[in-house]
């Protein structure tokens, strides 16, 4: 028992003498000459790096460019034949081949079951003769009637593309004070134009007989949006063409234009396509004669629609009749 109890007391001193000699060592390491070394002083001025964070990271990532937008086909094709759509010439003429012509006016109402199509807001009439004027593809010619341009409409002055629009929109007399509220001067000032308010058209025109060809076709020479002219109150003024424009110019604009048809999408007509197999109505307003009188001249009411249709069957008549042996 006692030899058990000496062996106990010399492993405990073993152990704790151990123990001694391992803390003087670590305690020597970080003395130089008995002094204890101090940690180097960090500069004032000097700010602490900051290491990436996982914020950081994901800021980076965001300002990376976002991937374009696609748009996706708003259908399963695309329709681009009557943007490259031509158009298609007309047969020369001569002079000595013309045996017959007769020029007239005509007015269509787009309130008209078979007109309101060039009303719609997805292909208005309106709006691309006036789109074509802005980019300079159209030029408007000044309807009102001069010295060499008694009847306004042989296009003899254009009109700069804000003249045009003016004409159309309405306008208001704004004037010019001084400081000391006089008046100085007044200025005709276009408002906002409404593209709903133009609801009729005028078209001169051309019925000739071919003798070359042997056909008798009519061909449209301009065009003209009318208008209202602001008067007295009380006088209910005639509707005036606000200016005109020359169909041979326009075609090719309007080739490549498509005509809304409320019963089928798929009809693939332009507007020169409507113009040129004359898919509208139309009423006679004046005919080429001797006085230069318009029908309003001459009758009233019913009587000018009579005589519009009296004047259309006429010259339908006169092929007719030329055929007949």
């Amino acid at each position: 028992m006692k030899t058990k109890l000496l062996i106990i007391l010399l492993c405990t001193l073993s152990v704790t003498a151990f123990a001694q000699r391992r803390t003087a060592a670590k305690k020597g390491a970080g003395t130089k000459n008995g002094a204890v070394k101090k940690p180097a002083a960090t500069p004032v001025n000097t700010p602490p790096v900051q290491q990436p964070s996982v914020t950081d990271t994901t800021k980076k990532q965001a300002a990376l460019p976002a991937k374009p937008f696609d748009r996706p086909l708003d259908g399963y094709f695309k329709k681009t034949n009557i943007l490259a759509a031509k158009v298609t010439p007309y047969a020369p003429l001569r002079e000595a081949d013309i045996v017959f012509q007769k020029r007239v006016w005509e007015e269509f109402d787009l309130r008209e079951k078979a007109n309101t199509y060039m009303a719609s807001p997805k292909s208005r009439l309106i709006d691309i003769l006036m789109s074509a004027i802005d980019a300079g593809e159209l030029t408007a010619y000044d309807p009102i009637p001069s010295k060499d341009d008694p009847d306004g409409d042989a296009f003899s002055k254009p009109l700069k593309p804000g003249e045009a629009k003016t004409k159309l929109a309405d306008s208001s007399l704004v004037s010019k004070v001084d400081t000391a509220g006089n008046v100085i001067s007044t200025a005709r000032v276009a408002g906002e134009f409404n593209p709903d308010s133009i609801v009729r058209y005028r078209i001169k025109e051309d019925w000739m007989f071919d003798k070359q060809r042997s056909v008798y076709e009519v061909r449209i020479i301009g065009i003209a949006p009318l208008i209202k002219p602001k008067v007295a109150a009380g006088i209910d003024a005639d509707l005036q063409p606000a200016f005109w424009i020359y169909f041979p110019e326009a075609r090719q604009v309007l080739a490549t234009k498509e005509a809304i048809n409320r019963d089928n999408d798929a009809t693939g007509l332009s507007y020169d396509d409507v113009f040129m197999k004359r898919l509208f109505t139309a009423y006679v307003v004046k005919q080429s004669n001797n006085k230069d009188e318009r029908i309003k001249d001459y009758a009233q009411g019913i009587d000018r629609l009579y005589e519009s249709q009296r004047i259309k069957k006429s010259l339908m008549d006169w092929e007719l009749d030329l055929w007949q042996y």
